[in-house]
């Protein structure tokens, strides 16, 4: 068991917080979506209510360890200050740290808050060689009294803020991490039965791992999105234009195997909609996929249809525990987000009556969000890779170096 923010007494010492503020922005640099702002709110909160002083790291899309303006974290100053009531303390920095930086820090008083510019405006971040990143870890360190990894979205890379600076001062994990840890791991180690895995996107090859593990794990899997066209064609179904995983064929036919062998309910679509081009209004039209059926060879697969909804939603509701990851369709385009609108609807009535609903981040995430169903969920993860590799058996960096709870 690694020590949370619960283990440590925080009284006049300065928290070094790894939070994720990834935030979408326009082009006028305005925050579209605050949810992982909001996430951190009840660790920052925590924090100073406990007193500590606060200085907040994150990163905000690719800069490639150049100083982007297009990049800064200055509008996620500007919200976190009005969602935490305070103010919040922000220099554009391209080197991250300087005097002023120091100074401010050396400065702070209890419940203070102060963030620092994009960590990946420094090419050590996410430097491959650890030896590269170790003097920016260090610089980072120097700053406070322990490190709080409150960033799961990124618990899965090794960089220097995520996980190399906690070579040089204590460190735990904040109450967002704690709390994604609890619900992937419930799900996954000691769920409430049947448990229902259900898995979209487009490549079998990418979630080979992923289904292995639930396998081992889940009582039924229900297969959509992208890649079930894989596993459609698999079992003789003609596909048509719909994407297709052709290195992945071989896997999809492996893991129809594994699944009988295993006793578990593999489940792919019996009816998709479909539309002789990628654009929201091209006419749309639904075929069976069972052979002789099939999709004809000018159209392709946008959706699940009416029918798989139905046995999709029949098998959720009778679910105690669900984890979802990855769409069942085009969900972007309103004509063929049904499925997935329906998996979240069926998803959150399921958590009404009383079974753990878990989104594994990603795309799943972005789809509950925009439809209104966020907050119908037992828990939606905010991290589409950490969570995959969670599911996968796989250590995360950014946890393993926490540290270890005393015996």
């Amino acid at each position: 068991m690694k020590q949370t923010i619960r283990d440590f007494d925080f009284t006049g010492k300065t928290a070094l917080v790894r939070c994720d503020f990834n935030v979408p922005l326009d082009k006028d640099g305005n925050i579209t979506d605050d949810t992982r702002i909001v996430g951190a709110l009840s660790t920052l909160r925590y924090l100073r209510e406990h007193g500590a002083k606060l200085i907040l790291m994150s990163h905000l899309g690719r800069p490639d360890g150049e100083a982007k303006s297009e990049f800064s974290l200055a509008p996620v100053a500007k919200e976190l200050s009005k969602q935490l009531g305070c103010p919040v303390w922000f220099k554009s920095v391209p080197s991250v740290i300087d005097d002023a930086v120091r100074s401010e820090a050396a400065a702070l008083k209890p419940g203070d808050v102060m963030l620092l510019e994009n960590t990946r405006f420094r090419k050590e971040e996410d430097a491959k060689d650890l030896s590269v990143q170790a003097p920016f870890a260090k610089e980072l360190a120097s700053l406070g009294d322990v490190f709080v990894q409150d960033a799961f979205g990124t618990a899965h890379r090794r960089h220097a803020s995520t996980a190399s600076i906690a070579d040089y001062i204590p460190a735990v994990m904040g109450l967002l991490v704690e709390k994604e840890l609890k619900y992937l791991g419930d799900a996954l180690d000691d769920p409430k039965r049947p448990f229902i895995a259900i898995l979209g996107g487009a490549k079998v090859a990418d979630k080979i791992l992923v289904i292995e593990s639930l396998i081992k794990k889940a009582d039924v899997l229900l297969i959509g999105g992208g890649m079930a066209f894989t596993f459609l064609k698999t079992e003789g179904c003609e596909t048509g234009k719909s994407i297709l995983d052709m290195d992945g064929l071989g896997l999809a036919g492996s893991l129809i195997k594994e699944a009988a062998d295993a006793g578990v309910r593999l489940l792919l679509p019996t009816d998709v909609l479909t539309a002789a081009a990628f654009d929201n209004d091209a006419p749309a039209s639904v075929y069976k996929t069972a052979p002789p059926d099939g999709i004809p060879a000018d159209r392709m697969g946008l959706d699940i249809g009416p029918e798989t909804i139905g046995v999709f939603t029949n098998e959720i509701a009778k679910a105690g525990t669900v984890l979802w990851n990855g769409p069942m369709g085009v969900f972007e385009m309103p004509n063929f987000a049904k499925g997935t609108i329906a998996v979240a609807a069926a998803m959150a009535k399921a958590t009404e009556d009383g079974a753990v609903t878990v989104v594994g981040g990603g795309d799943s995430a972005a789809a509950v969000a925009q439809y209104g169903y966020a907050d119908k969920m037992s828990h939606v993860s905010t991290g589409g890779g950490a969570s995959l590799e969670f599911i996968e058996g796989k250590a995360l960096p950014g946890v393993e170096v926490l540290n270890d709870k005393p015996e």
